[in-house]
């Protein structure tokens, strides 16, 4: 699963008894050769939807990382591109990768930014906000985009009920909902906790308008319907 260039399982293991922004420091430098890093298959599908709908002047990647998703803003966005983390040592190494972009430090659920973007985007971010966080997330997002701005991610569809993806999530999650209740600090990542039916409800509510567009390039379910969809948000 990880290269020979990988964190180790030592390393892991201190990782995921760390909080979740110690974590991702010590994490950083071998991020990019964990499966954890957005594969550029999912990127560049998106970046082709959202180039559809753009263009756009300038971006923010939420939650940011390592700077996988600012490439996707580079291509739609055609003034700046800014990525914000809470992680200083995901920033550093975006900025490495990416130095292009601009780069804030700050708590996604507390932007120190006004409404100045025309695009939000994130990217395997979510898992890291309990449900009763989201609407405190979604009003960021919503303060910090223009009028008619968008706020867009992928998501894919569920896992069916008794697939290997199925079991794989639900025990991870079980695994992580343990650790939380016997130590601390918490480290909050959860694969189940962010639902299609309660993400467009909260987006609502927010002042959010939703749409979803198929990433075909993503593949199909035996149903025929799309293995991921992209979610855009437009503010109202």
């Amino acid at each position: 699963m990880f290269t020979s260039q990988g964190p180790t399982l030592r390393e892991l293991a201190v990782q995921a008894l760390s909080s979740v922004e110690h974590g991702y420091d010590l994490l950083a430098p071998k991020f990019d050769r964990t499966p954890f890093r957005t594969p550029d298959a999912v990127l560049a599908p998106v970046a082709r939807a959202l180039g559809a709908l753009g263009p756009y002047a300038s971006g923010l990647d939420l939650c940011c990382g390592t700077g996988a998703g600012l490439g996707v803003l580079r291509e739609v966005c055609t003034e700046r591109a800014v990525g914000v983390d809470f992680s200083a040592g995901m920033l550093q190494v975006a900025r490495e990768s990416e130095p292009a972009a601009s780069y804030v430090r700050a708590d996604a659920l507390a932007l120190p930014f006004g409404p100045v973007f025309d695009l939000v985007v994130s990217f395997g971010a979510f898992g890291h906000f309990l449900p009763e966080r989201q609407p405190e997330l979604f009003a960021q997002v919503c303060r910090v985009l223009r009028p008619g701005g968008q706020f867009a991610f992928p998501l894919p569809a569920p896992a069916r009920p008794g697939s290997w993806g199925y079991w794989a999530m639900l025990g991870f999650d079980g695994a992580m909902r343990v650790r939380n209740a016997l130590w601390r600090p918490p480290f909050v990542m959860y694969y189940r906790t962010f639902r299609l039916g309660d993400v467009r409800r909260e987006l609502d509510r927010a002042g959010f308008d939703v749409a979803l567009r198929p990433l075909p390039e993503l593949g199909e379910r035996p149903d025929g319907s799309p293995r991921a969809r992209l979610v855009v948000a437009t503010r109202r």
